[in-house]
């Protein structure tokens, strides 16, 4: 079975069902029905058509759905429109339904995650860990936006902001997670700056293709982890940096600075560094302090509390992470790192096992356990 390509047809199936009269949550659920019946009927007599045969058994699961709903019996004479089988056609409506989703019925928060659900693909865990919320708290969100968009009309699309923010979360999970959306990422996020001339859709974009450029150095062949520190530069897209950074230095050059054109500022200093070593961090913290006034983010704080160890030393790097909350995913990986630099190994040994035990993915997990062993190894010599 292929997921990708069901994942990448489900937007465009989305827009037709919306197109031909579906309110937005009936049809986000049929298309879900329908892609469960994909995996279940694709593997032993996959489609000629795949695209095609989703419409029509998406529409059919929606038309079955209103049937069966007396208070929209009304609907039934939509039976006589329904899709005949065959290709479907190709328009791209992915960019339109994330404006869609980004209603201004509903809050910036719960637009989000309607979209990374319903158009980004992501599962309601990925969302919550990304929110830094629990999976029941997100679910309940995600309900209640459904509820709210319930039978309105798509005629008034959300704002740039929410759109901007949708894109970057389906990037990082793409970037790290189990399904690779980063590429689409990059490709809306393309679009958006052909269509909007707006210096934070640069910033954006100028971010993700910076980060895109290390994507192949930062796992091992046996799917391990590899830090920054580590990667081999040799293999850096130098011709996404380019891109990126020419793109990013526009962007600045209009002095609206944003989140995003901060970011990629960061990420910016991180390629230009021949080597680990020669990393500019005194820049770095600087870029930091500018994104912690914009966003006010205690994930943000903490990784620039790295950036201060860096800069200025372990000690001043946990002087910083003293201030924030311990409980921040990713807190106890960081103050290990530090504690190590500080000469610390039994501290830093205790916190990369704790910090292991609440790692978020596979990957993570087993890199923050093998410095652990590392560090308890060389106790034992």
């Amino acid at each position: 079975m292929n997921e990708a390509l069901l994942r990448s047809l489900t937007p465009s199936v989305l827009g037709i069902l919306v197109r031909r009269g579906a309110d937005f949550a009936a049809a986000e659920d049929a298309v879900q029905d329908a892609l469960v019946e994909a995996v279940r009927v694709w593997p032993a007599d996959p489609p000629r058509d795949p695209k095609g045969w989703l419409v029509t058994v998406a529409w059919r699961r929606f038309l079955d759905a209103t049937r069966a709903d007396a208070a929209r019996r009304r609907r039934e004479d939509l039976v006589d429109e329904e899709p005949a089988p065959g290709p479907a056609p190709a328009v791209d409506d992915t960019l339109q339904l994330y404006f869609l989703c980004a209603h201004p019925s509903l809050t910036p928060s719960s637009a989000v995650a309607l979209t990374l659900r319903a158009v980004g693909g992501l599962t309601t865990r990925q969302i919550a860990q990304a929110y830094l919320v629990p999976e029941a708290t997100m679910a309940q969100r995600i309900s209640r936006a459904k509820r709210t968009v319930s039978g309105v009309r798509f005629d008034q699309p959300g704002d740039v902001a929410t759109v901007l923010r949708v894109l970057y979360l389906v990037f990082n999970e793409g970037y790290s997670g189990d399904v690779d959306l980063a590429a689409e990422s990059i490709r809306l996020t393309r679009q958006l700056a052909d269509a909007i001339d707006h210096p934070e859709v640069a910033g954006l974009l100028a971010l993700m293709l910076l980060h895109h450029a290390r994507r192949a150095t930062r796992t091992a062949p046996d799917g391990s982890l590899v830090p920054l520190a580590e990667q081999d530069r040799g293999r850096w897209d130098t011709e996404s940096i380019a891109e990126g950074v020419e793109i990013l230095q526009a962007a600045l050059a209009r002095d609206r600075l944003g989140e995003f054109q901060a970011q990629a500022a960061i990420a910016a200093l991180h390629a230009d560094a021949p080597t680990a070593e020669e990393t500019d961090w005194v820049q770095i913290v600087e870029w930091y302090d500018e994104l912690a006034r914009l966003t006010d983010s205690p994930v943000v704080r903490l990784n620039r509390a790295v950036a201060v160890g860096e800069a200025d030393g372990p000690r001043a790097g946990l002087a910083a992470l003293a201030a924030l909350n311990d409980s921040l995913p990713r807190h106890a990986a960081v103050a290990a790192y530090l504690h190590e630099r500080d000469g610390d190994p039994v501290t830093a040994a205790r916190l990369y096992a704790e910090a292991a035990h609440k790692a978020p993915n596979l990957a993570e997990r087993d890199y923050l356990t093998r410095q652990a062993a590392r560090l308890n190894a060389r106790r034992c010599r």
